[in-house]
Parts: structure tokens; C-alpha cells; sequence
């Protein structure tokens, strides 16, 4: 296998650069999770890089090299979104006042 120095940007992994694997299609993968272990022993707190194109080209705008920048929310996003799919559920930060959505009956 192949693989490709690639460098990390943001949170505590900046500046370093790690060997990491390449695909079939020559790309690093678009997530890279780092499990760093709890000293008191309790579950390990997961590091979470989104691959970022790293320049792009100045005739046709294609990424020249990747890189990793850090996402402190790590959240999945590998997963597949057909243009079927429902959107991810969001909760309403205001929530209605009125029970089952009614409008407000005030006069009687």
C-alpha cells in the first residue's frame, strides 16, 4: 500500500505530520480519527480531521496535495446522502407555547 505524509492543522495535533494510507483512487481517507487514551482509564477521547485540499491549481482549480484540519464537534459526516434522505432532525430552539401546534383560542 501506499501511503503519503500528510499534515494535521488545528487543535492538538498542529504542525505534525503523520504516513497515512492511501486509497485506491491515490487520496487519503476524508476522516481521520486519533483514539488518544484517558489517564484515569476511562473511555478515550477521539480526535476527529476532515481532509481539506491542501492548494489548488491556478488553471483548472484542482487540489494540489491534502491536508487535515481538525473538527472539534466530530461529527459523522461519512455517511452516503442520497437527495432522498430526510435532513438531520434539529431541535426547535424556540418551542411553541401552544399545545399540538393549535393557534391560541382567547376568546372563550
Amino acid at each position: 500500500m501506499k501511503s503519503e505524509e500528510t499534515p494535521f492543522e488545528g487543535g492538538p495535533m498542529d504542525g505534525r505530520s503523520l504516513p497515512i494510507l492511501l486509497g485506491p483512487t491515490g487520496t487519503p481517507p476524508k476522516t481521520y480519527r486519533i483514539p488518544v487514551p484517558d489517564d484515569a482509564g476511562g473511555p478515550p477521547t477521539v480526535l476527529v480531521y476532515r481532509r481539506v485540499p491542501r492548494a489548488h491549481s491556478k488553471r483548472l482549480g484542482l487540489p494540489k496535495g491534502w491536508k487535515y484540519a481538525y473538527d472539534p464537534e466530530g461529527k459523522r459526516g461519512s455517511t452516503l446522502r442520497w437527495p432522498w434522505t430526510k435532513p438531520d432532525a434539529k431541535p426547535d430552539p424556540t418551542p411553541d407555547a401552544t399545545p399540538g401546534g393549535k393557534p391560541d383560542d382567547t376568546h372563550g
